[in-house]
């Protein structure tokens, strides 16, 4: 990631990894591929915003609209398969979350749920998010409480 100026990103990811791991361990979850998973989530950052479309085309990722109009959500489906081709991760559980942690699916799994709330912990972003407090004080009811409150922030 340094070779792309990604140095942040790489902090990022050690951080959200760290924070799976935590959250994991928590609510019984496998921490192994927590911290895998947020490791790579958002791998695809070598990546810029405005190549993120037609890197999705080349690598033949399916692009919904949304996408075509918020190219940076992508980087989800882009870290998926980056995770899967180059650095080998064949757990599909790994794999599906990396690919939902910005957006989160339905039928969310717990892996799901773990590295999309241990990535809003883990902010990439100046100072602290507006909703972490909500979003800890809903994470001791539940992951879907935790989620829930980051999606209402939005």
């Amino acid at each position: 990631m340094s070779s792309n100026d990604c140095h942040y990103t790489a902090d990022h990811n050690i951080d959200v990894g760290t924070e799976a791991r935590r959250i994991a361990l928590r609510y019984g979850s496998d921490p192994d591929q927590a911290e895998i998973a947020g490791w790579l989530h958002d791998v695809s950052a070598v990546f810029p915003n405005s190549e993120r479309i037609h890197a999705a085309r080349q690598l033949g990722i399916e692009i919904l609209p949304e996408e075509e109009q918020f190219p940076m959500i992508i980087h989800q489906k882009l870290s998926k398969v980056m995770a899967r081709d180059i650095f080998s991760i064949t757990d599909n559980e790994v794999l599906d979350a990396v690919g939902c942690h910005t957006t989160l699916r339905a039928n969310a799994t717990q892996l799901d749920l773990v590295l999309f709330v241990a990535d809003k912990i883990a902010w990439d972003q100046q100072g602290t998010p507006p909703y972490l407090k909500e979003l800890h004080h809903n994470l001791e009811k539940s992951l879907e409480h935790a989620a829930f409150a980051y999606i209402q922030y939005l």
